[in-house]
């Protein structure tokens, strides 16, 4: 499902970071080192260009791509005895999750954003770099897109560096003024923000090792303290193994894991499809 997008100043910066970005590697760090020319040059400005393809269309994808919605039908089947998970409210009592903005209950997983105004299936937080949350339906689009933007700053970033590696006499004739600017604001972008998203994406490889949304990895550290305090022993309830967590979110043939068209399934959301076997395998380890 798609969502239409509105002006946002964060997806603007973004949009003018990686065009910079992209520019300054091929036209300036790439030409230096190799000439554009060359078969090297060319090699490397092929390359460079599909990751960045890579990463534009995941980043578009992200942004356009409705997070997930709860079915207006949704209803909680407490009597269901295959069902053994059923979130409940830590506080009223234990009553079933019920959203009283959006006037509906809430499947397991499921949060309300304040910023969309709505529910999001399996909703892992609100990115405002993509002007949207990050949920059930975009996740893996997401996350793949963090793994081709670690990919191009790094490239970029060995890109750079080769490029101050040629001749001196070279060096002294091209780099004054307009390229010294280039290397400058671009050592500036790319440093911070390689480290930025490798960051990011480690503790998302983090997440989807454990089947864990960030939200739910705040809950459990909560969790786990009261079942500690309890004499009692915490365990994530959708964890069903490290291959199986990534197969669940990346899908099944791994050669497409880093194609956001692959198809995945999501453990504990609770409706009439694949996902019914998996959650009860979670349940029951």
């Amino acid at each position: 499902m798609k969502r239409r997008p509105s002006f946002s100043l964060p997806v603007t910066v973004v949009v003018l970071v990686i065009v910079f970005i992209y520019f300054s590697t091929i036209f300036v760090f790439v030409d230096r080192w190799f000439g554009l020319m060359s078969s090297p040059g060319v090699m490397n400005a092929v390359v460079f260009t599909a990751v960045a393809v890579m990463c534009i269309f995941n980043y578009s994808a992200a942004i356009i791509t409705d997070p997930g919605r709860v079915p207006s039908t949704y209803l909680p089947d407490i009597e269901d005895a295959d069902n053994p998970i059923h979130e409940i409210k830590r506080k009223q009592g234990g009553d079933l999750r019920y959203c009283q903005k959006c006037s509906h209950y809430k499947p397991p997983r499921a949060h309300h954003c304040r910023v969309c105004k709505r529910c999001v299936l399996r909703m892992d937080h609100h990115c405002i770099w993509i002007n949207n949350c990050v949920g059930h339906a975009n996740y893996k689009i997401f996350f793949i897109f963090v793994v081709y933007a670690v990919t191009a700053c790094i490239y970029s970033l060995v890109l750079l560096v080769g490029s101050l590696t040629v001749d001196p006499q070279k060096d002294d004739q091209q780099i004054g003024g307009f390229f010294r600017s280039i290397y400058v604001i671009s050592g500036l972008l790319l440093l911070p923000v390689s480290m930025a998203l490798s960051v990011l994406l480690g503790w998302h490889i983090y997440l989807i090792l454990q089947n864990k949304t960030t939200i739910e990895y705040h809950e459990g550290v909560r969790a786990m303290w009261l079942a500690e305090k309890g004499g009692d022993l915490y365990k994530h309830p959708y964890n069903i193994g490290g291959f199986e967590n990534l197969t669940a979110i990346l899908g099944p043939n791994i050669l497409c894991w880093l194609f956001p068209t692959s198809r995945h399934i999501d453990v504990g959301l609770r409706f009439p499809t694949a996902y019914d076997n998996l959650s009860t395998r979670a349940a029951s380890k």
